[in-house]
């Protein structure tokens, strides 16, 4: 029996550095951003189901979206939490059954389908992948605004969605580990757990600010 592939869309965070627009239902090249992000999914055929987490204000607007573009992939659409970690869990809880699960930011709208599947077989190897770039700036340590060291960039890496794993090794450390995380790689590695690395994509960027909106459009454009 061949195995299952789902995917997690986190889309609840609050856009705090957006000046007031939500970035999810920015048009870019024509559509929401969220659209892109989902679309990305709903095209890779390892892909079975898509749950979309989302903060309790979207949630009817995401549910129209779903509609209005027909994916057929979209099992649940789900209300977040008060930390990116809830809301994953919210995600892994109303995904339904599936062996393997991605972890993606919704406001990544640059994705490819071909990224998801290198992140499957990359997880394979330990049950835990992540995309990865190398630094290209210098990178310092300071403290109180003073320079307090510099590090060595060969040894750090820039980290990226969507993030792979064995949907029961997650859930576990969804369960297992409490504190306060800024990524479910951490989580895994918390465990014992050794985190696989596959080369990102340096279009596969974030949007946070207003300009990353244009650079989004251009490149879609």
């Amino acid at each position: 029996m061949s195995e299952t592939f789902g995917a997690i869309i986190v889309a609840a965070g609050a856009g705090r550095r957006m000046q007031g627009a939500d970035k999810l239902f920015s048009m870019v090249a024509g559509r929401p951003l969220l659209a892109h992000a989902v679309s990305a999914f709903e095209a890779c055929w390892d892909v079975s189901r898509i749950a979309l987490v989302m903060s309790d204000a979207n949630i009817e607007q995401g549910r129209q979206l779903v509609e209005f573009e027909s994916w057929t992939k979209v099992v649940a659409i789900c209300t977040g939490g008060a930390r990116r970690q809830d809301s994953v869990h919210c995600g892994l809880q109303n995904i339904g059954h599936c062996d393997w699960v991605a972890i993606h930011d919704g406001g990544r709208p640059l994705l490819r389908p071909g990224m998801v599947s290198r992140g499957w077989e990359a997880a394979r190897e330990t049950g835990a992948a992540i995309p990865v770039l190398p630094l290209v700036d210098t990178v310092k340590e300071v403290d109180s605004g003073f320079v307090v060291g510099t590090l060595d960039r060969s040894r750090y890496v820039a980290v990226q969605t969507p993030q792979v794993f064995r949907y029961g090794l997650l859930l576990r450390a969804h369960h297992e580990i409490t504190v306060d995380v800024t990524d479910d790689a951490a989580m895994v590695e918390m465990l014992g757990v050794r985190v696989k690395t596959y080369d990102g994509r340096a279009r596969n960027i974030k949007i946070t600010t207003p300009e990353d909106l244009t650079l989004a459009e251009a490149y879609l454009g």
